[in-house]
This record gives C-alpha cells, structure tokens and sequence, in this order.
C-alpha cells in the first residue's frame, strides 16, 4: 500500500479546505497509532545495534519517547490485535486462536476500547485492518475502512485514527527462487546480522537484507502519516504511537512467544503543550515494561477515561502516571496456541531481564509443519539442512523435542538458545517464574487447558462466565499438567490416578504428561492401550496412542486413522490432523494409509483441514 497517495485521494475528495482543521484546538489531545506488520525491536537501530536506520520514526523518538520493552502478548495477528483492541489477555477470553474459528463476545460490561472515547466525542477510525477473534459491537468505529481518515471527523473534533502499513508483513518475505537470485537487494546481505539460531547461508543473509529493506520502505511511510497530520497542522495536539503489531517476520519469531516473536519497537510523539501528561522528557527512553493490554487503557488515560473494570491493562501514560508508579513493572506475560492449522500451547513469563517458557505439549516441535510459515525460502531451507544433518545443535533445536520448561538469561543469551532450567545455579530462578506463571494462569483463569473445539462448543456464548464457572477445574488440569517437570517416580502413582479419573479432561493432560516422560512411564502402557480403545473422548485415545507410539510400544496410526474417520467437528479433526503430521514428519516417521472417502464432509470442507490433507496428499 503506497500510504502517501491513498491520504491524498481521501484528501482531494473531501476536499480538505473546507476542514478547517487548522484552527481547532481541542481541549482533550488527538491520538493517533501507526502500526506495522510483523516488525520486532531487532531490525531497527533505534533498538538494537544490529538493525537498520529508520529516520522518519527516529524523528518521532527525538520528539517523544522510546520504550525499551514494550511487548506484544501474542505473537501473531489476530491474537495480538485482539488483546490491543479489548485490553484483556486472550487466554482469558479466549480470543488467542488464530486463524479464527469463531469470535468470542467481549466480557460482560466491558466494550472494545475506542467505543469509551466515542462517548467521550472522539472521532474514531482506523484504516484499516482490524483481525479481531471478537465480536465487535457498532459503538467502536466512526469508519473502519480503507479510505477511514481523520478529516471525516466534525470541525475542531479530536479525534483516535489507527493506521496500519502491511509493507512489512509476512506474506512480503514470499519471495521465489528466481527473484532470490536475480533481484538484488539495497541492503548488502554480506552486512547483516543472522541470528544464532538461522543457519548462516546466502538465502538467510538474502532474507535478512530483504527484510531491512522492507523495514526502510515502511519508515518512509510513516513519514507519509507524520507528513499529513503535519500539513494539517495537528502535530502540536497529536500524541503518536508507532509500534509493530508483533514480532516477525524471518523464521521462528512470528507466531512463536521468543523474544523476536513478541519485543516489539514503541515510540510515542508527545506535542509539547502535553507534556505534563507524560513522565519523561521528551528524547527520553523508558526501560519499564508495557504490553499491549497496556496500550488501550493508556489511550483511554491520555483522553482523561479511566481504565474500564473488566481490561486486564494499567495505563502507562496519563495525567496520573509517574515515573515512580512505573517503577516496578518488570512483567510480560505471553502466549501461543493454535496458529492456523499448528496446534501447541505454550506460555512465557519475562520478568527482567529472565524468561520463562512452558511448553505444555513438548513433543510437539516447533518446526511442525504450518502451510503459511513454509511458504518463505527461509524456513524450506532450514528444514532441508537439517534433514541433511547440516545444521549445528542450536540451529537443530526447531525441529527436535522441546523441554517442558525452559529459563534463558536474555542479557547474556537475547536470543533464547541456552535453556538454563537444569542448571542448578537458577533454581530459585526458575521456581520463582514457573510459580508467577502458575498464579497467572490460575487467576484469569487461562481457557486453554481445555482444547479449543471443547471450548467453541461449550464456552464460546460466554467466555469470560464459562472460565469463572469452571475455575476450581482449570486449576485442577493446570496442577495434573504440571506433573511433567516434577521427577517420574515421585509422581507415577498420581499420573495413573488422574490417567483412571473419571474426568475427560484429567485424563487429557495426564496423557499430556505420558507423552513428555516417554519410556520413563512404561509401567502406564496397559493403561494407555485400555484409553485407546474405551475413552470416550476421540482425542483422549489419539493421544493414547501417541502417547505408545512416541514410546514405539505399538503402532498409533489405525487408532488415529480411524478417530479422524469419526470426528465430525472440523476442529477435533484439525486437532488430530495434528498428531498424524507430528508422528509423520517427526522422528517417529510413522505412515499414515488415509482415505479422503472416509472423513466427514463436514471436516473435509474445512478451510484449514484441507491445508493439513494437501500436504498430507490427501487433496
């Protein structure tokens, strides 16, 4: 999108003299946000000395403020821009999963958080994604379109205008071989930084370049925005926000909670006539943490709104906000479940500069494959080279077994290669964060410990209420979970307690925890062979049998085979689709006979079930 010549269409044809938006000076400042797509802190020199120069936002933070970790809390689209929107976390709500299957309703009460500054006489309009996993009511948009603006608003009106550049999205680095090897990029790959964790070939090197020069085009576009609000002359009572909606876009950091994933780039633009709204001076930098449950609540404040009962978020800007009350944030929490047809759950605690990552279904790696992700050279090529055995033991680590827990010292390991949760030296660590994460996830409390299609069928009228109903239970699988970092013989007897329960859903984590002991748990075969063929619950025996197949006890692929034959919800299927990819592609290199004949129409007329049997040969 050429973002200079879409505004000055709008402004031609409203014609833009009859706005007067020069002599308006409203009491309560203009906000605007200007996000990018899939842009992490890493690629910009703003914010680390490995990214590229970036002048027209580095002008904004010469005016304004440079947040040093600002995160999103999930990482990737939809999710995070459904916990910016709403100012709740997204397990909590259940509006984590992407791509959408169903929305979710907002909780009781509590509206998405442009809707409070159009009561408040805010224009408000956003051109123009909007990627929500809920249910938007009428009261949150002036325009939500692509020719939104904020010359439609009424004379002397403030006005809340979010504006998104895609130039940098995910769906750019899909370049093909050919233009891999005949396009040559402005940025030198021979210059840039590959992480640790790529293999360090031309084509990383190639798409590292590619990237910066993508980041280059859509600097220049935020200098496009900058420019029209300016010839309006709205910057002396316009607060802007430049941020990217999440991390990405080179391979594992978009829809993965590592930092590359989640640490975005924040700058907000203050005029001077509102300085006494902000606590630093402008040019500043902060070094406390903000989330984007944070960033609505903090438009809300800068408009004189108190944060409505029901967000998750705290303001960091505001009239009432100093630099002492921000004193102690330290704390992100982050989160990753089903990103189009993948499934995982993981979860992640930053506190300082430490983080924590709890991987609650371990086996499944995370270089599983995903149609979209393996669409970019990058993520092809790695997979090769370590099919070939080409890859050292930190570039081989997306494709193998993950910990259940890992801990990482970011000021010494930025990049989350050395998983220090066995290392005896940070034990108080690692216990204080698992300890923060179990508190967090018990307190929303987190939906997740249900699988997804259990919660569209049952829970989807009312999330919030559902999770509040069922809390005492979630609690109870989060703790039968959690029984796969303790050591197995101290807790067998339990694991074949919770294996023989009477709930479907202790019985699910239970086989969870098989699934990460493995062959330890041996002595829980006859169990788990009596799950695959009486449990009544189709993915409680797939995971039965994944379960004796990780192991190589027995074959897993008739009792998977024929639950996917049974399942007539979509997204049980995607779920189980899910596990034949795993044990296909992964060490066990199982072969799966399917027969499209035999699956339901109703499963087979899933968009994202037939992304899983195209590349299962299937379609």
């Amino acid at each position: 999108m050429k973002t200079l010549s879409i505004l000055m269409l709008v402004a031609i044809a409203l014609q833009l003299s009859s706005c007067n938006t020069k002599d308006a000076t409203p009491e309560q400042p203009n906000i605007v946000w200007i996000t990018s797509e899939d842009n992490s802190k890493h690629y910009m020199e703003l914010f680390d000395k490995n990214g590229i120069t970036t002048p027209n936002i580095e002008k904004l933070a010469q005016h304004g403020i440079t947040f040093n970790n600002a995160f999103s809390n999930a990482a990737v689209c939809s999710a995070a821009r459904s916990t910016l929107i709403s100012g709740c976390y997204g397990p909590r709500v259940a509006s984590h999963y992407h791509r959408k299957i169903k929305t979710v309703p907002m909780p009781d009460g509590v509206e998405m958080f442009p809707a409070y500054l159009k009561e408040a006489g805010y224009y408000t309009a956003n051109c123009y994604k909007e990627d929500y996993n809920i249910i938007k009511s009428d009261s949150v948009w002036d325009d939500s379109s692509k020719k939104a603006t904020w010359r439609d608003r009424k004379e002397g009106q403030p006005f809340f205008f979010m504006f998104n550049i895609m130039t940098t999205h995910e769906s750019r680095m899909h370049f093909t071989e050919e233009q891999y090897k005949t396009i040559k990029t402005k940025t030198n790959p021979e210059d840039c930084f590959v992480q640790p964790n790529h293999p360090h070939t031309d084509l990383f090197k190639y798409s590292n370049a590619w990237y910066r020069d993508k980041i280059t085009q859509m600097d220049s576009e935020v200098g496009d925005v900058v420019g029209e609000l300016e010839k309006d002359g709205l910057l002396e009572n316009t607060f802007i926000f430049y941020f990217g909606d999440h991390g990405g876009v080179l391979p594992g950091s978009k829809g993965y909670i590592f930092e590359t994933g989640l640490h975005i780039p924040l700058v907000v633009y203050v005029p001077e006539k509102y300085q006494h709204l902000v606590h630093t001076n402008t040019g500043g930098n902060v070094d406390e943490f903000v989330n984007f449950i944070d960033f609505g609540p903090t438009v809300l404040s800068l408009a004189g709104i108190k944060t409505p009962e029901g967000m998750d978020g705290k303001p960091f800007l505001g009239k009432e906000i100093t630099k002492e009350s921000l004193s102690d944030r330290d704390y992100s929490f982050s989160y990753a479940d089903r990103f189009d047809e993948k499934f995982d759950m993981v979860r992640a605690i930053r506190k300082g500069n430490f983080k924590y990552i709890r991987n609650f279904q371990p086996f499944n790696y995370d270089g599983l494959m995903n149609n979209y992700r393996y669409k970019q050279l990058g993520y092809q090529e790695w997979a090769q080279l370590y099919a070939e055995k080409d890859l050292n033991k930190v570039q081989s680590q997306f494709f193998e077994t993950k910990d259940c827990e890992a801990l990482y010292d970011l000021n010494n390991d930025p990049f989350e290669t050395i998983n220090l949760a066995n290392d005896p030296n940070y034990k108080t660590k690692l216990v204080q964060l698992r300890s923060l994460l179990n508190k967090q996830m018990k307190g929303m409390p987190d939906l997740s410990l249900y699988p997804e299609y259990y919660l569209i069928n049952n829970a989807f009228d009312n999330t919030v209420k559902f999770g509040q109903d069922h809390k005492e239970d979630i609690a109870k699988y989060l703790d039968v979970a959690n029984l796969m970092y303790e050591d197995y013989d101290a807790i067998k007897n339990t694991l074949k307690a919770k294996l023989e329960s009477k709930d479907i859903w202790e019985r699910y984590w239970a086989l969870n925890v098989c699934c990460k002991f493995k062959t330890e748990a041996k002595d829980l075969y006859a169990i788990a062979s009596k799950i695959t063929k009486a449990d009544p619950v189709l993915i409680n025996r797939v995971r039965a049998a994944e379960f004796l197949g990780l192991c190589k006890k027995t074959n897993p692929t008739k009792v998977i085979t024929e639950a996917l034959y049974q399942s007539k919800d979509a997204n049980e299927a995607l779920l189980i689709a899910n596990s034949i990819v795993m044990l296909q592609d992964g060490y066990t290199n199982y072969k799966f006979n399917l027969d499209i004949n035999k699956v339901s129409e109703t499963v087979k007329s899933d968009k994202m079930v037939q992304w899983r049997f195209t590349y299962l040969g299937l379609l």
